[in-house]
Order: C-alpha cells, then structure tokens, then sequence
C-alpha cells in the first residue's frame, strides 16, 4: 500500500487549475475558473474550480472532489492508479508500505517494448504476416506491435540495458528453469499489454515459426492480472465512456482491426473467459456491452458463461456469434464494416442468447428432457431480478418444443420485498443564511464551539443535514463541496457577527416553538405551562443579546 505520509505530500505538490486544466479548456472567473463540464453534456458552465479550495465542483451534475478524484473520474483509474499517474506526471516518487514497492518501479518494460518495436522492422516475415492480416502502419504504431527474437538475445539486451535478470523475472519476460533463465517470448510477434492507466504490465507473443502454442500471454506478476484487465482498454476507454458501448472480442488481431475500421471501443480478454474480477472495470461508465465472439464451440462456450455473468450482474448488452468460420478482424480486412456495425448494432440480448443455449443443448421432443431443460432455464432465470424472470418465464416456455408449455408451469420462488423501505426526497430549497451558517464552518472551524453550544442540526429547516457533515469534517461530501466553492454564500465574518446571527436565528427559532405550544393537544396543561415558561425565558434571554444554551 502507499503510505499516507507519501499520499499528503503529493497531495500538497498538485495544483488543481494544473490538473484539471491539463483535461479540460478553464476559463477564469472571479477567483474560481469555469469550464463545461466533462462529466455530462451542457451548453453553459457549471464546472467551477476553486484554486484556493483544491476543489472542483459541478453545478448541474454534482461531480466533485480533489486533484485524485478527478483524475480516477476522468481517467477511469481506482485510487492507487490516480496516485501513481499523478505522480509520474510530477515526478513524484510514492513510498509504500511494503518493501517490493518502496523502489522507482523498473523500466525493463517500457524499454522492451521499444526494442521489440524497432526488431519488428527487421523481420521480413514479422513484417509479412503483419501485411497479409490488412494490419496498417498506423496501427503498428498505435498499438505499438514489435517482435522478439530467440532468448539469448532478448537476455543479452536487457543487461545491455543495466536492468537484472531479476527485474525481468519480476516483471514476467523472463522465466527461470533448472537453474537457467528463459525469455518468455521468443520468435513471437509481440503485443504490449496495458493497464488502465497506460503503463506496460505484460506481453502478448503470436508465433510465426509454428510453434505449437500459436499465442502466449505473460505470466501473472504483482503487475499482471489477465482475469482484471482487457486488452487495449487504455485505448478504448474515452469512446466507450463517450458512446456507452463496448466491443468485447477474443483476440489482439480482432481489437486492432476493430480500432483501424473506427470501432474505437473494442477490448479483449487475455486468453481467458471474462470472469467475475472484470467487472468492476466494466461497469465504469455503465457502457452496454457487446461479447463479439467466433462461433465454434470454444467461442459460443464463453459468450455462454460471459452472458451468464452479465446478465446475473445486471449488464445491458448482448452477443454477436460469428459464423463461416469468420472473426471481426477478417470481416474488417474484407471491407465489410458495414455489416459488422449492424451485428453489433443488433446483437442478441444477454438472456435470450443464455435461454436459447440452453435450449439448444437438449432433446425437446423427449418429455423428460424437456422438464429438465425447463429446470435448467428457471435455475439460470433465478439468478436474475424478479422483473426480468417474470417477462422471460414466457419467452421459455414458449420454445420448449412444438407448442411449447404454459408459462403457469413455470414457476419460481421469490423473497417476499420490502414494504418498509423510506423513501428519501431531496429537498432543493436554498436557505442562503443557513448556507452561509455552514461555510462559515468549513471556513472558519474555531467557531464551531460557539455554534454547538446553542445550536442544534435539528433546529435548521432546510439544510441539516449539510449543517451536520460540516460538523463531522465530511468536506468530501458533494454537497459541501458545492456550498464551498459557491461565492454567491458569503461566511460569517467573526465572533461578533455570528453571535448576532445566532440570537436574530434563535430568538424566531424559540417564538415559533412558543406559538406551537397552545396547538399541541398531546400535552397536559402543567406540560404547556412548563414549555412555555422555558421558551419564554430563552427568549428575554436572547433580547437580552444573551446566547442559550440548547439542552437547557
């Protein structure tokens, strides 16, 4: 982990205009700056950043926070990644918690990649293979596509380099057996592999010397996950986010061909089915989802169990199978763009797909086997909402053979939902005195005693809850955020002035109370006296310009 010491002392070195600015066009107005914002479309700025705060916030969307959360919101990066971007962008170095860690991480790969990518143009057949597959230079280049050549060469150059063998087995090219080193990439055409952030944590080698494993991938390292990451998402992720759609395909050669012909938002997995560990890679940015996948038993086999997954998750999208022994890079490489942007266009929807794979694989004109195909098809349906099983109970019975069955038959059993639930309303009323009560703690955090001596949450009308954030230091909430950087709410100036307030506030806050006594037909007439004598009280007090104390 990065230490929190490390963290505060990036923290202090970012420049928020800096960061923001390096994404977004700022304009300057007043002390803040202004932009539209990049989180939804708008035709007039409501995107503010305070330099004086650290902060930005969005007027119209609610996005808000510091220099890290804007760029874990931009980049789509979790928190250590913003952190690590960030610091490489300032040449910063982390410290962290474990020793592995506590050390500039090591080059070797970036440094790989360039020299696999310069080997590239020196291997007619590397080169060959590249054109036969419709590859273009550009892409070549954007995807930076090299060749390795035989072990001792590829060992030799990394000590050129200074770097140890160590490092290389660290970072998964380089392999140890039976006492001797191995590159793990040899005579490969090779792809760099990505994290979402952009740095290198891998390769992935295609031979073109027939080596029996046509594609190898490098091994897990404190780096590489294959079952988190997807190929070329740094690429795809600002279209996707953009678009709300993202291609998910088997192959290197399908995305790279997919981005050449303008489908900018095509990933893939890492030679391994989509898994659970995915998924929150997936939901950034709620994109439907669109599993291209070949259509031999391998292919259909994982769009299967990817759809499961999918559709269990709540995931909008759907599959496109693809038959006559095609893939996407071959439909790209014979002009028929077109066509693949109508299959993907209208893909087959996540549960039908699952509901007619199960249907496929039994014998429906057998009794039996139709009862324990229609078993499997409630087990799967149970796994989504109670919604979604009602609409496609219909959808299954009326495809378990010749007429099919009724759909009464099929039934499911259903947690019993909650009627108890509180509905929770915002209200968007502004009380600018009570705003300006609540910047004044954020602003001005010694006089909070004053106010907690007289003043409750519970006593504002409007804005308690904000009042009760800022007293508990929640300064990353949204809502705080946005009464921060709001220069239309002025603070209280100091002592005197909020003293002032507080009797003018009190004094009508304690009459209202006052008047609500005699309607109150829930208290005896000794209760009544009592309150009254108490309220009245508080209120000569205050006339007085004597503060109260609130549980007296």
């Amino acid at each position: 982990m990065i230490t929190q010491d490390s963290i505060e002392a990036l923290k202090a070195r970012l420049d928020i205009v800096d960061v923001v600015g390096s994404y977004v066009e700022l304009k300057k107005a007043g002390a803040n700056y202004k932009a539209p914002c990049p989180f939804h479309d708008e035709k007039s700025p409501s995107f503010v950043v305070s330099p004086s705060k650290g902060i930005y916030h969005c007027f119209g969307c609610g996005a808000g926070g510091d220099s890290i959360k804007f760029t874990m919101e931009y980049e789509k990066l979790n928190y250590p990644e913003a952190l690590e971007k960030l610091a490489n962008n300032y040449n910063f170095t982390l410290s962290y918690t474990d020793n592995k860690h506590n050390k500039p991480r090591s080059q070797v790969m970036d440094k790989l990649s360039e020299w696999y990518q310069n080997l590239l143009t020196s291997k007619p057949e590397a080169l060959s293979y590249i054109k036969e597959r419709g590859i273009y230079e550009s892409s070549v280049e954007k995807f930076g596509i090299g060749y390795a050549p035989d072990s001792n060469a590829t060992i030799n150059y990394i000590k050129s380099q200074l770097f140890s063998v160590n490092e290389a087995v660290d970072m998964g090219v380089i392999g140890y057996d039976s006492g001797r080193n191995f590159a793990r990439f040899i005579e490969r055409i090779t792809f760099p592999i990505h994290s979402a952030n952009g740095s290198i944590v891998g390769f992935g080698g295609r031979t073109i010397t027939g080596h029996q494993a046509k594609y190898v991938n490098s091994p897990e390292t404190a780096f590489f996950n294959k079952s988190r990451l997807l190929y070329a998402y740094h690429h795809a992720k600002q279209t996707l986010h953009k678009t709300k759609e993202i291609i998910i395909t088997e192959g290197y050669l399908d995305v790279i061909m997919l981005h050449q012909a303008g489908f900018t938002n095509a990933v893939a997995t890492l030679g391994t089915a989509l898994t659970q560990e995915h998924l929150p890679l997936l939901r950034k940015g709620e994109p439907r989802i669109v599993m291209a996948y070949d259509g031999d038993k391998a292919g259909r086999a994982a769009a299967l169990k990817a759809s499961r997954l999918l559709s269990a998750g709540g995931f909008n999208g759907g599959v496109v199978i693809f038959g006559d022994g095609l893939d996407p890079a071959d439909m790209v490489h014979k002009g028929a763009v077109e066509e693949l942007a109508t299959m993907f266009r209208s893909a087959k929807p996540f549960i039908e797909f699952v509901l007619e794979e199960i249907l496929s694989l039994y014998d429906l004109r057998d009794p039996k086997a139709k009862e324990e195909c229609m078993q499997d098809g409630i087990g799967y349906l149970k796994t989504l909402s109670p919604i979604l099983q009602e609409e496609y109970k219909t959808f299954l019975a009326s495809r378990l053979g010749g007429l099919g069955i009724s759909p009464s038959l099929v039934r499911f059993s259903q947690a019993p939902t909650n009627k108890n639930t509180p509905l929770i309303q915002k209200n968007t009323h502004k009380d600018m005195w009570e705003l300006s009560l609540i910047k004044t703690v954020l602003e001005h955090p010694e006089l909070v005693d004053q106010m907690l001596d007289v003043l409750d949450p519970s006593l504002l009308q409007f804005h308690s809850r904000e009042f009760a954030l800022s007293l508990q230091g929640r300064l990353d909430e949204p809502s705080l955020m946005a009464i921060s950087i709001d220069e239309q709410i002025q603070p209280l100036r100091d002592e005197e002035a909020l003293k002032a307030e507080l009797i003018a506030f009190l004094t009508k806050h304690y009459e209202r109370e006052l008047r609500k006594i005699n309607t109150q037909a829930s208290l005896s007439f000794e209760q009544k006296a009592f309150y009254i004598r108490k309220f009245r009280g508080k209120i000569s007090k205050l006339k007085r310009g004597e503060l109260v104390a609130f549980k007296d």
